[in-house]
C-alpha cells in the first residue's frame, strides 16, 4: 500500500492504481462528501479482482466542551480566570 495526501486528506491506495487514476477517485469521493456537507479524514483504496474497493472515513466533529461556573463552553473560549479553575480542579479517578 502506499500512502499520500490528495486535497488534504489522506489517501493509502494500491500500488497498481496509477497516480492519475487514484486522485481522479479520491476527488469525485471529496466532492460526493462535500455534497453532504462532510468532510473526509481518510480514504483508503484496495483493487478486488477488476473492482476498486473504496472505504471512506469521516473527519470526527465531536469536540470537548466543559462546564465552569454554569457554563458551557469549549476550552478554546475561556478567559484566564475560567481557564485556571479548570486546572485546579480535583480530578477522580476511577480504577
Amino acid at each position: 500500500m502506499t500512502n499520500t495526501m490528495v486535497h488534504h486528506v489522506a489517501v493509502e491506495y494500491d500500488p497498481l492504481l496509477s497516480v492519475a487514476e487514484m486522485t481522479a477517485i479520491v476527488e469525485e469521493e471529496i466532492a460526493q462528501w462535500k455534497d453532504r456537507h462532510k468532510e473526509l479524514a481518510r480514504v483508503l483504496l484496495t483493487i478486488d479482482g477488476e473492482n476498486v474497493e473504496i472505504k471512506a472515513i469521516e473527519k470526527s466533529p465531536v469536540r470537548r466542551v466543559r462546564r465552569i461556573t454554569g457554563y458551557l463552553s469549549n476550552m478554546e473560549n475561556f478567559n484566564d480566570a475560567k481557564q485556571d479553575e479548570l486546572h485546579a480542579r480535583f480530578k477522580h479517578c476511577c480504577g
